[in-house]
Formats: structure tokens, C-alpha cells, sequence
């Protein structure tokens, strides 16, 4: 799918005071953004935000970090965090392909949400549960490596599941019909369509 680019976009969020500038100057000191030594959780391919800005508000005890390549998608949660000031969230705009040059050992947990299918065989190394991504998510994981994910495609949930089986991964629990009291806006379109939303929770030691 094709995103709208807006005009302005790229200037609003390099001069938003939530959006990290310049993030690879920060591996292995991300505790220092925060001002703090909380868990952080990291969001990949964050869209306009909706799921990361509820967790943050919920759980402030942990900090987030929103991770969206496209600046546009992002103006709706800078805007959020403008009018509520929260200090455990952080934006990166940023391909994801970069993810291992931002951070190092120091990532608790992973949300994988909606993310693109990239269906097509050829394409298969873009998917963020292919073999090239897990192998990047060893290097930022600190400690006990979590990830959650959710999505609408039946094919991507049964590769992903697959794959990460065989990169030691135990799955923890596994829906196939899932409900989650904090939405994405994809999820909130997907069940007014009546199209069942799969989850899954991994570990790996």
C-alpha cells in the first residue's frame, strides 16, 4: 500500500523534541535518553502510534520507544505527546533494517505489530520475522529476549511462527482469535471487518 506523503512532514518531525536525531549515536546508552534505568520496550514499524502512546501512559515504569521509517504516519503521535508531555516515550524514523547500528543489548521486549506480509518469496527477507531480522534482534536484546507479535495475515503468522521456532524461540502463548484491550488503528479496522487477529508471545534464553 502506498502511504501519503504530506507536505512538511520530514521538518516536523526533525524538529519534534521527541524524536530521537541522529540514533546511532546512542548505542549502548539509551538509559541516558531516558534519564533512567527502566526496561525499554520497542515498537517496530510504530504507524501513527496508537498502541505504543496507550502502553506508555499505562505502564510509566517502562520506557518506549516508537520505531516508524515514514515521517508522515508519525505527525499524529507527535502531536499526542506534545499535549500530554510524556518523558518514557521516544520516536525513531529510521529504516528498521538499521535496528543492530542503534542499539546494543539493551532492548527488554519487541512489538511486532501489523507489519507489512511482504508476500512475494523474493521479498522475504524484508519480513520483520525472516531469518536477517531475528539474527539483528540477538544483537539489541538485553537479557531474556521477548517478542510480541500481532497480525491480520494469516501466511505472514504462520511463517513467523515457523521461524521463530527455528531460532530457538518457545512460544509462551499462541491466539488465533485474538482481542487486546490497547489497538492498533489496523487492529480496530481489522475486527470492524470481522477479520480475526492472531498473536503470538515468544521467549528465548
Amino acid at each position: 500500500m502506498r502511504l501519503k506523503h504530506i507536505k512538511g512532514s520530514e521538518e516536523i518531525v526533525s524538529s519534534s523534541i521527541y524524536v530521537i536525531k541522529n540514533p546511532t549515536n546512542y548505542i549502548g546508552k539509551w538509559n541516558t535518553v531516558f534519564n533512567n534505568n527502566n526496561k525499554i520496550y520497542l515498537e517496530i514499524g510504530s504507524g501513527k502510534g496508537k498502541f505504543i502512546y496507550e502502553k506508555a501512559k499505562k505502564h510509566k515504569n517502562i520506557n518506549f520507544i516508537a520505531f516508524e521509517k515514514y515521517p508522515s504516519v508519525l505527525l499524529n503521535l507527535i502531536k499526542e505527546l506534545e499535549r500530554d508531555n510524556l518523558n518514557n516515550l521516544k520516536i525513531i524514523c529510521a529504516d528498521a533494517q538499521n535496528i543492530d547500528q542503534i542499539f546494543n543489548k539493551e532492548i527488554s521486549k519487541i512489538y511486532l505489530n501489523f507489519s507489512d506480509p511482504w508476500p512475494k518469496k523474493r521479498h522475504e527477507k524484508r519480513r520483520l520475522t525472516s531469518s536477517v531480522f531475528l539474527n539483528k534482534y540477538d544483537k539489541v536484546f538485553k537479557g531474556i529476549k521477548v517478542i510480541e507479535q500481532k497480525t491480520d495475515n494469516d501466511d505472514l503468522f504462520n511463517y513467523s511462527i515457523e521461524s521463530f521456532k527455528a531460532h530457538r524461540y518457545f512460544i509462551i502463548k499462541k491466539n488465533t482469535n485474538y482481542f487486546d484491550k490497547i489497538k492498533t488503528e489496523y487492529e480496530e479496522k481489522f475486527i470492524r471487518k470481522g477479520k480475526n487477529i492472531n498473536y503470538v508471545k515468544v521467549i528465548k534464553f
